[in-house]
């Protein structure tokens, strides 16, 4: 996607009750060339869930910088504090998914992100867990973050876990008065803070009252608490799957805007749109961009699709033959050699084609986590990870489908 070039001006309609009034803030967006600028009035807020996380490292530099291109409105991010109560960028409670703690720090890879100071984070690598090519990404600071998006990015800080990081709120309010940048982002309705903790958003509402607050989680059957909720938070976030469509109009009734999340395949995209929330996360806002323009979500495509997932099979996940798997398909009119694609999960869990695998018109592959014996058999072909646990989420998740050189060609969600 071009960025050098003339930006298509969207307008956005950011809740801001504590001044009293609504407020309109103008965010530019780059769109494609040839895309039209939505219409304002139906628009939808899109947001890059921790950074760009489905295409590079979540809560790195690098997957901001990604996002640039992509042109979200706004990245989110995690924040959490070191031991000496620096705001680090980190989701999980610890950091052995997503760096090499492992290796650096082998008696203290189940501890947790509070318990190592800055400099010990620094020591870490939190990029080539997601590929070689990211090989060095550093756990970044919140300040870091700020001169990576600044300024045509907002940004979505989220309070990740307060109870494990006493005092966090206060810290971010300090860095937050601590660079003239935030307030701008924040005059211009380009800053915004989340948390699950409901207690958290509405302490750092009370102490920086022109920041839209979001609190995230199951939306309340009762109006009365909805509307509670609603005295001091201007939205609300909640997970596409679980929503109900008649809670959109709730939401709004009680004076809230209502985002939802992590919205990955281009289907679910459209069907979100189509209930008219105000915003959408998803790992993949490049995506999500070219649906919300009327563009081919997926210009990379070569026909071979993920036709249907087995997470949850009678019996153990990962019984020999017959456990937990994928089926990718190929409707096109032409073989296509599938040796060496790959299947990332939401939390970029890789699952892989072996090579040998050509896939002719009409076939189908089953793509099994467990064990097993790989079969070519274009009736029945079959390719056994061995991947030693399950990893196939049974309430449902989004897989994405890489050719071997890494281009995207399919995400599916169930």
């Amino acid at each position: 996607m071009e960025t050098d070039r003339p930006v298509a001006t969207r307008w956005h309609r950011i809740g801001a009750r504590a001044a009293g009034s609504a407020v309109i803030a103008a965010v530019s967006v780059a769109l494609p060339a040839g895309a039209a600028a939505a219409d304002p009035a139906s628009d939808i807020v899109t947001i890059g869930h921790r950074g760009s996380a489905g295409l590079a490292p979540e809560n790195t530099l690098a997957g901001i910088d990604l996002a640039h291109q992509h042109g979200p409105d706004f990245i989110e991010i995690d924040v959490q504090l070191s031991a000496d109560r620096i705001p680090v960028m980190m989701h999980d409670a610890t950091v052995a998914r997503t760096t090499n703690v492992a290796e650096v720090f082998p008696d203290r890879a189940g501890d947790p992100v509070t318990s190592f100071t800055y400099d010990e984070l620094q020591q870490l690598d939190a990029g080539s867990w997601y590929g070689d090519e990211y090989t060095g990404e550093r756990i970044p600071t919140l300040r870091e973050v700020l001169d990576h998006a600044y300024p045509r990015l907002g940004v979505v800080i989220e309070l990740k876990n307060p109870a494990s990081s006493p005092g966090l709120v206060q810290v971010v309010v300090d860095e937050l008065a601590s660079d003239p940048r935030w307030d701008e982002l924040a005059a211009t309705g380009r800053l915004k803070a989340i948390s699950f903790d409901a207690a958290a958003v509405r302490e750092l509402r009370d102490r920086r009252p022109d920041i839209p607050v979001m609190v995230l989680g199951a939306i309340p059957t009762s109006d009365a608490e909805l509307e509670s909720v609603a005295g001091w938070a201007d939205e609300w976030g909640t997970n596409y799957r679980t929503l109900d469509p008649a809670d959109v109009d709730r939401v709004h009734r009680a004076g809230m805007l209502l985002n939802v999340y992590t919205v990955n395949s281009p289907d679910h995209m459209s069907t979100v749109r189509e209930l008219g929330v105000d915003m959408v996360t998803s790992d993949f806002p490049g995506v999500l961009e070219r649906v919300l323009a009327g563009l081919d979500p997926l210009p990379d495509a070569n026909g071979v699709v993920i036709s249907g997932v087995l997470a949850n099979p009678p019996g153990d996940d990962l019984q020999p033959e017959t456990g937990e798997h994928v089926m990718l398909a190929n409707p096109t009119n032409r073989p296509v050699y599938l040796g060496g694609y790959y299947l990332h999960d939401a939390v970029i869990n890789r699952l892989v084609v072996g090579r040998g695998y050509l896939l002719l018109p009409g076939e189908e592959l089953r793509v099994y986590t467990g064990p097993g014996s790989n079969r070519r058999d274009p009736r029945d072909a079959r390719y056994y990870n061995d991947f030693g646990r399950a990893v196939l989420n049974n309430g449902g998740d989004s897989l994405a489908l890489f050719t071997r050189t890494g281009a995207l060609v399919d995400i599916f969600g169930y």
